[in-house]
């Protein structure tokens, strides 16, 4: 049997039409919902107890610190944050960090002391092995757990010590930092990328054994740090975000051949109670769907209904 042409296409056009919901979906990537995030562009207004060496640069767009040991020097801002999942990013640029000073900042409670818990803290430091990065947990149950880039550190973190080689940061050059929390799995990582390149430097995990919460506060800053004063650490922090896994509701489905549910008159004259509950994001970001996957469909119809036309003509 021979097809018609114009038939072949017009089962074209439908295929490409019935494949588009599939091909938006392939191109989605998961949604999250945005706790916090700033660019600088403008004044965050952070709270800080040292404001004339931490401040927000209004002609870089960014935040400066100069962060100093036993000073309980700190910055902060609150965040909708109290449980469950989540990701910080942020950029990092160091112009100078003395032997003896170190960079922190993540999540913490009221307390903002990286001894006290809960926090969960990035930390670039100089030290006995040098400029390491390091991973910095107190659990809700006040363990501490660390992790750090030197190869076999067992006495700072014991078994858990990252086995892979020694890796170093520099000054001067711009590093994207990542920490992630899964509360399903009980880990959490730290990945830390050379900004221009995408690179991947170094990056390793804990296990937390119990589920973090707790920590209102982005801080960055010296409190519970008792090293010597005079030694500082340089540079600005910008482009941060901190955003947890949206929650997914779908609708209820009806399953078919149920046999329908009759209610008697008392079940009707008792309400039910309902409870609220908090949103705990400031806003929701859904991705986008991808204009390629999109365009690439659109032109495959258009083409198909111009080619129809044609055959009209005909």
């Amino acid at each position: 049997m021979i097809i018609r042409k114009d038939s072949i296409l017009i089962i074209i056009a439908v295929c490409l039409l019935a494949l588009i919901p599939s091909m938006q979906a392939l191109s989605e990537d998961n949604p999250v919902n945005v706790i916090y995030q700033t660019s600088f562009a403008s004044d965050p207004h952070w709270i800080t107890n040292n404001p004339s060496t931490n401040f927000w640069n209004p002609n870089l767009g960014t935040y400066n610190f100069s962060i100093e040991p036993s000073t309980g020097g700190y910055d902060y801002t609150i965040v909708n944050y109290e449980r469950g999942s989540f990701t910080l990013d942020y950029d990092i640029f160091f112009s100078r960090i003395d032997d003896g000073a170190t960079f922190r900042f993540g999540l913490t409670g009221n307390e903002m002391d990286l001894s006290k818990a809960p926090n969960v803290l990035s930390e670039f430091n100089n030290g006995k092995f040098g400029q390491i990065m390091w991973l910095h947990l107190v659990t809700p149950g006040s363990k501490l757990m660390e992790v750090n880039s030197q190869n076999g550190d067992t006495l700072s973190s014991g078994p858990s010590a990252y086995s892979g080689p020694t890796v170093k940061y520099d000054l001067n050059k711009i590093y994207h930092v990542t920490v992630n929390y899964a509360d399903d799995h009980k880990t959490l990582s730290m990945t830390v990328q050379e900004k221009i390149t995408g690179k991947e430097i170094w990056g390793y995990y804990l296990n937390t054994a119990e589920s973090l919460n707790g920590m209102t506060r982005l801080y960055l800053g010296s409190v519970g740090d008792y090293g010597i004063m005079n030694k500082y650490a340089v540079g600005y922090i910008d482009n941060i975000r901190l955003t947890a896994p949206a929650e997914v509701t779908t609708a209820p489905t009806t399953t078919p051949g149920m046999t329908k549910v009759t209610i008697n008159k008392t079940q009707l004259s008792t309400p039910q109670q309902t409870t609220a509950v908090p949103t705990q994001t400031a806003s929701t970001t859904p991705a986008s769907p991808s204009a390629g996957v999109l365009a690439i469909a659109a032109l495959g119809i258009s083409y198909v209904f111009v080619a129809l036309a044609g055959k009209k003509k005909e």
